[in-house]
């Protein structure tokens, strides 16, 4: 018998809970530990149990800001419980772990575990040998181990998942800490990467999104600069996987082929998430970034001569060290003429590590809100008049659940339509599954959703609805306290809120 099986058989199943920080990568990185401590013979805790789980994981950002201060208050937190209760155990891991490694046992001794990035199928060896040993394991291998996707995933979503095609970033963006934690890039295997989305299509997945610190350079590390364009196709093959996204990609590799790849490849959404950061080309070169305002307008461009209806997103920055008045009237021409569905906005902060914290030219903070409020003014306008376009067209939902917050007072579901605008609809009497697709018709458009007011037109049951209802099912069936995963989003959430990193951040 192992350790762990005495030490499950000792004291009963093991609860944990893991907390999640950052970007997609982070999520998707929570899922293999889920899965990790789930193979392990742990159960996950109950929502809402705030800390007592037997082991409570924290999965940390470093490019958030005050992202430290955050880790150690919810340390602080749980330090009473801990105390109160043996056995218990804290685990740190991630970008933040990775870059602070011993700081933060010295911060808080009561801190079990500490793992980076690059080790993160080590978690149930390093807790069992916390337990054992009776003293604090910090372990931050300082290269990649074992690509993520090899490892066990417990997936939040029973019809849409993240797949990864690679890690790391070659990049070197002044404002952005994440290639020192992440790595240089490594890519998968493209016959891996396509095994593993026939898995989950066999599965019930119905929605595949790509991940990638900066997905389309995917292929430098393979030798291929057409790689990535490549494997979008791919995927067209694949039959019952009926909607593909990508995210995040870099202006500098996007090319021809991707955007002629995404036009001809029918389950490839049209949607594209493209950061910007600053429509100023000198603020540009202060960043880092290797492309300018003319060349970032003429990608907008191209795709939309090649797929009319595409969304466009963004990620900027606003208060740039040196930023001048000057460089922030070039970033709202780029947002006028780009015309984005949406842009995550955001004003610059020092990110301790970075080139950009130590460069002259600090912005006010008066000057940067100001700024920001103009720049999101311009959006919120263009994302309505944007959306405005949208009203009746008729469109194809993927139901998703837990997107429309008053879903339940207003009597409407909740879906995405191809380009991933959020859609509420009317409820049909028919029954309706997260994971089906129903044609409604628009009838009204605000800035950050669209409603279909009449009577759904059509409901196509889907086999990702009925892995959504068999997960249901299974969950309904487990003893109280006992989850399996009931997913409490539709699809893989639309890009989070960045505060400045790296693209995909």
């Amino acid at each position: 018998m192992s350790s762990i099986d005495r030490s499950q058989s000792a004291g009963g199943t093991r609860t944990y809970e893991v907390r999640t920080y950052g970007c997609q990568m982070n999520v998707h990185d929570s899922e293999r530990l889920s899965g990790l401590l789930e193979d392990a013979g742990y159960v996950r805790a109950p929502e809402g149990s705030d800390g007592d789980a037997d082991v409570v994981v924290f999965n940390t950002c470093a490019v958030r800001e005050n992202a430290d201060n955050k880790l150690y208050g919810n340390l602080g937190h749980l330090a009473p419980k801990k105390a109160s209760r043996p056995g218990m155990q804290i685990a740190v891991g991630g970008c933040l772990a990775q870059k602070d490694r011993d700081t933060i046992v010295k911060r808080a001794p009561w801190v079990d575990v500490v793992f980076g990035t690059h080790n993160i199928g080590k978690l149930p060896v390093l807790l069992e040998r916390a337990r054992v040993q009776e003293e604090a394991q910090v372990e931050i291998a300082e290269s990649l181990e074992a690509f993520p996707s090899t490892l066990p995933t417990r997936r939040e979503s029973a019809y849409a998942a993240w797949v990864s095609i690679s890690v790391g970033c070659n990049n070197t963006c002044t404002f952005c800490i994440v290639p020192a934690l992440r790595g240089k890039e490594k890519d998968r295997r493209p016959g891996d990467i396509l095994a593993e989305i026939e898995a989950l299509v066999a599965e019930g997945v119905s929605e595949i999104t790509l991940l990638g610190q900066n997905v389309n350079a995917y292929g430098s590390d393979i030798g291929d600069r057409e790689a990535f364009s490549k494997l979008l196709r791919a995927c067209g093959t694949i039959d019952g996987l009926e909607r593909v996204r990508f995210t995040s990609p870099h202006p500098r590799d996007f090319t021809d082929d991707v955007i002629a790849a995404m036009a001809e490849t029918p389950n490839v959404m049209p949607q594209l998430h493209m950061p910007l950061q600053s429509g100023s080309d000198t603020v540009l070169k202060a960043m880092r970034r290797s492309y300018r305002q003319e060349r970032y307008l003429g990608i907008i461009e191209k795709v939309r001569a090649a797929i009319p209806h595409a969304a466009i997103s963004t990620d900027i920055i606003v208060g740039f060290p040196g930023e001048t008045e000057e460089d922030f009237q070039q970033t709202l021409h780029v947002v006028r003429e780009a015309r984005f569905a949406q842009a995550f906005t955001f004003q610059y902060s020092k990110r301790p590590g970075t080139p950009a914290a130590e460069m002259d030219g600090q912005i006010p903070k008066q000057v940067v809100q100001e700024r920001y409020e103009r720049l999101v003014a311009l959006q919120e306008e263009i994302s309505w008049e944007e959306n405005k376009k949208q009203v009746g067209r008729t469109l194809e939902l993927m139901v998703a659940e837990g997107e429309g917050r008053k879903d339940g007072a207003t009597h409407r579901l909740s879906g995405r339509a191809p380009d991933s605008r959020l859609v509420h609809f009317t409820k049909p009497e028919q029954e309706v599954r997260p994971g089906d697709v129903v044609t409604v018709e628009i009838t009204y458009a605000a800035p950050h959703h669209l409603l279909a007011e009449g009577a759904v037109l059509d409901v196509r049951r889907t086999r990702a609805g009925d892995a959504w209802e068999k997960r249901t099912a299974e969950k309904a069936a487990q003893p109280s306290g006992v989850l399996l995963g009931l997913p409490r989003v539709g699809v893989p959430e639309p890009l989070p809120a960045v505060t400045g990193g790296c693209a995909v951040d």
